[in-house]
């Protein structure tokens, strides 16, 4: 059995698919079903059943991936204790942000970070956070940037940026909250008055929100949410066109309030943090070092990372 058989092996059990996992590993699909058919030939046990066109994991095989993916896990290990020692020339990292991490805080510092180590590709997924926190601690990335709290005994977390949530609404839709010319505070009674466009349930945006709500003693289903979109740009179109008022990062509205576009209502939410999430098991490499450090403005970032709480 080779580290080859084992990577063919586990990208068309994940993809459940020969052509599909062919073209992800630049071979041939008779390569890839030659592999997979030694290895069963070899120890006289069926990995998949062939099911028409299709392809489906046995019982076997489902146990097989999960050996497969730890082996596959200290072979990549090893191998990034040698790119370290390569001096950062080359290798990978890849990150898992939510969506207004990846948006609007982390590709600057992605793009700082490649014009000074041009030899590490980066690879990014989107998420949110409940998703980012899941992809590191299964160890599908090697770094996650999120936009609220954790709670997560595997994982290590460190604040990087602060970033103010706002409620926004339809510039020519203030009126009707009693602002801008009266600016108190929205009030419960407000709140319920008004149309709400929510991000999905595990947006740390949308948590924050409900925990605000919650001190006024507001539940959340009370109110009228007319949509629940998953993600910044889509609650912000949806706003812009009438749907409501959203509770957003101002991040994601900046341009929109300076144009005149939305308008921010009287309603005090607290500042957040981004962090940076890791699993605290895992071999720090030296790419995940440097780009930890550029994260904390160039100070010196502490391994291992203190964890936070509640999940977003």
């Amino acid at each position: 059995m080779t580290l080859e058989q084992l990577r063919i092996f586990a990208a068309v059990a994940e993809r459940e698919h020969v052509t599909q996992a062919a073209r992800a590993l630049n071979l041939t699909q008779s390569a890839v079903s030659a592999a997979v058919s030694a290895l069963e030939a070899r120890y006289g046990v069926r990995l998949f059943d062939r099911v028409g066109r299709r392809i489906e994991l046995t019982e076997s095989g489902r146990l097989f991936l999960t050996e497969a993916r730890a082996v596959l896990a200290r072979a990549a290990a090893a191998e990034t204790v040698l790119t370290d020692l390569a001096g950062l020339k080359r290798g990978s990292l890849s990150l898992a942000a939510s969506q207004t991490v990846a948006s609007y805080w982390l590709p600057p510092l992605m793009a700082r970070y490649r014009e000074k180590y041009p030899g590490i590709a980066l690879s990014l997924i989107v998420g949110n956070t409940e998703t980012v926190a899941a992809m590191v601690r299964e160890g599908t990335v090697d770094l996650g940037f999120v936009e609220g709290e954790i709670d997560e005994p595997a994982l290590t977390a460190i604040p990087v940026a602060d970033d103010q949530l706002i409620v926004v609404t339809r510039a020519d839709r203030a009126m009707e909250h009693r602002q801008p010319k009266n600016r108190q505070p929205l009030g419960a009674v407000d709140l319920k008055a008004m149309r709400w466009v929510f991000r999905e349930r595990g947006s740390a945006t949308r948590s924050i929100f409900e925990d605000a709500l919650a001190v006024l003693g507001v539940d959340p289903d009370t109110l009228d949410i007319v949509l629940e979109l998953p993600s910044n740009e889509a609650v912000r179109a949806a706003v812009e066109h009438g749907a409501g008022a959203a509770a957003l990062s101002k991040l994601a509205v900046s341009d929109a309030l300076a144009s005149g576009a939305l308008t921010a209502l009287n309603f005090v939410l607290p500042k957040r943090q981004f962090y940076a999430v890791r699993h605290r098991e895992r071999w720090v490499s030296q790419a995940e070092r440097e780009l930890l450090t550029m994260a904390a403005d160039g100070r010196e970032t502490p391994l291992p990372l203190a964890s936070k709480r509640k999940s977003r």
